[in-house]
């Protein structure tokens, strides 16, 4: 299944979220998205027409129950639980966002990286392998 582009009013709308006076942020694209980034770990992203964002447990539940918001599943039975998708209405009110954003920076940039294999730091370590047998 192709995904979707996204709209250039989210585009332009996730341009103007970034945090730009934060020296450990950083934008890349992932899967041809734009996405941001602190110290290596993404914590806001666009994903078709939705932008994501990553938040720790307690804050995470707090926003899902604030303004409704769903857990990020990119495609059927991959869910990102530590992702939630950001409501239109909290797009269109971004000094409501903004500190949202702050957290969220926080959080990635307190996170361990992923190194590339989707393991910790490093990649994925290899199964032992039964030595004489």
């Amino acid at each position: 299944m192709a995904w979707k582009k996204a709209p250039e009013w989210l585009v332009e709308s996730f341009d103007r979220l970034v945090p730009d006076d934060d020296p450990r942020v950083e934008r890349r694209k992932m899967f041809g998205y734009p996405c941001a980034f602190a110290r290596g770990s993404m914590f806001m992203g666009l994903h078709e027409d939705r932008l994501v964002l990553r938040l720790p447990e307690g804050p995470r539940e707090e926003f899902r129950e604030r303004y409704g918001a769903a857990i990020f599943e990119p495609f059927a039975g991959r869910v990102m639980r530590e992702y939630s998708i950001v409501p239109r209405e909290l797009l269109d009110d971004p000094a409501e966002l903004v500190p949202w954003i702050r957290r969220s920076v926080d959080y990635a940039a307190s996170v361990e990286p992923r190194g590339k294999g989707g393991g910790k730091k490093g990649g994925r370590k290899k199964a032992p392998t039964k030595k004489g047998g």
